[in-house]
């Protein structure tokens, strides 16, 4: 059978893509090319919350076929509905005529150049997305969405949802449960896996590394220091469980403008916080062998979080705030980590301090952990994707 022809739009080159364009590009049923609307500089990286000016130092085009659109925005960039504007991709629709379209998300004017081109064509077209209804929204806002979300996703041909909570958004505004196919949100498995293999032998080195005592129960904190990920709460709730008696080290990975906050206000309670700063992405993984728990209390903004992928690969559980979208996927309360309420400190110290107290149950969590994150592997997305396409493209 002719391999079906795949065109994946999306807004610019993410680490955690790469593993997964690399499998699909080997499949035989599939003959793809990835489209990018702008490649991001060092600077936008910097601007875009990490604090820093950095470039990914893992492969993030090698492997699958892509190419990069002439982007005419006046103000090019990622942030922003008019960033990304790529006249020319309803052209080359028209041109080469795909088998199937799946456009990364609608919040960027290119997508929707895509999606028009497409229904102009005829050519099937699909959308993935993390968004969920539990992001802080006005109901004047919410409403102002609704007749336009429901005329365009009942347009289109399949829906990818990358989880539960985006699932039921996709159904509140109007999809038909036939049309859904979950791709879920996924890492690399493989590359942690053995990343780990390499360190975890040199647990004890790393914390040294970063002046954590060798018996500490140490919690993690992994991301940019930026209001939606609420850092602060982080620093609150390593607090809160010292005020309980409970003997916890904090280590804080990443940078951005709450930096200097945090550091100020975990020297305030005198708590032992170390700070990693930036990591890259071969980097990271020592940070989650050197502890014993990854904290996410980020509030709706955080459509997924896949650090709690990468921790749980490292069999690392995680606390997560009942905001953050992967919540109802991947946290299984007490055997893979816990939900807490948002911004409520003082439960998730208690929370922190009890599983502290118990190290069978650190133990089990962590393996429990490992064996959740084997349902999100790239082999599961690749799965997924040529189900869908296959089922749009007949």
């Amino acid at each position: 059978m002719k391999p079906k022809r795949l065109a994946i739009l999306t807004t610019h080159p993410i680490q955690y893509h790469g593993a997964w364009f690399r499998k699909l590009a080997a499949q035989p049923s599939l003959n793809i090319e990835v489209l990018y609307c702008h490649n991001v500089t060092a600077r936008e990286h910097a601007d875009a919350g990490f604090g820093v000016e950095f470039d990914w130092d893992v492969s993030l085009l090698d492997g699958y076929p892509h190419r990069f659109l002439k982007n005419v925005s006046r103000q090019p960039g990622i942030v922003g509905f008019g960033g990304l504007d790529t006249p020319e991709i309803k052209d080359i629709i028209a041109r080469e005529r795909f088998d199937a379209v799946m456009i990364n998300g609608w919040h960027y004017k290119s997508a929707w150049q895509t999606m028009r081109g497409c229904w102009k064509t005829q050519t099937p077209v699909m959308v993935r997305s993390d968004s969920h209804l539990h992001a802080e929204r006005s109901g004047l806002k919410r409403a102002g969405k609704m007749p336009v979300y429901r005329w365009f996703i009942s347009k289109l041909d399949a829906c990818l949802p990358v989880g539960k909570w985006s699932s039921d958004y996709f159904l509140h505004y109007g999809a038909r449960e036939e049309h859904l196919f979950i791709v879920p949100h996924v890492i690399d498995t493989d590359y942690f896996q053995n990343e780990l293999k390499k360190l975890e032998s040199g647990r004890s080195l790393l914390r040294a590394k970063w002046g954590l005592r060798d018996a500490a129960v140490v919690f993690l904190f992994a991301g940019k220091f930026i209001e939606k990920k609420r850092p602060l709460d982080f620093v609150n709730a390593i607090g809160q469980a010292k005020l309980l008696g409970t003997e916890v080290e904090g280590l804080m990975v990443g940078d951005g403008p709450l930096r200097p906050a945090c550091e100020n206000l975990a020297r305030e309670k005198n708590l032992q916080i170390r700070f990693a700063g930036f990591l890259n992405q071969s980097e990271i993984t020592a940070a989650y062998v050197a502890a014993d728990a990854l904290v996410l209390p980020s509030d709706g903004g955080e459509t997924w979080g896949l650090v709690v992928n990468e921790a749980m690969t490292c069999g690392v559980p995680c606390f997560v705030s009942d905001r953050v979208g992967c919540g109802p996927d991947m946290i299984k309360t007490g055997e893979t980590g816990a939900l807490f309420p948002l911004g409520d400190t003082e439960t998730l110290g208690q929370i922190l301090s009890e599983f502290a107290a118990n190290e069978k149950q650190m133990n089990w969590m962590g393996s429990r952990a490992r064996e959740q994150a084997q349902e999100y592997t790239v082999d599961v997305a690749v799965e997924r994707t040529i189900w869908a396409v296959e089922a749009i493209s007949r």
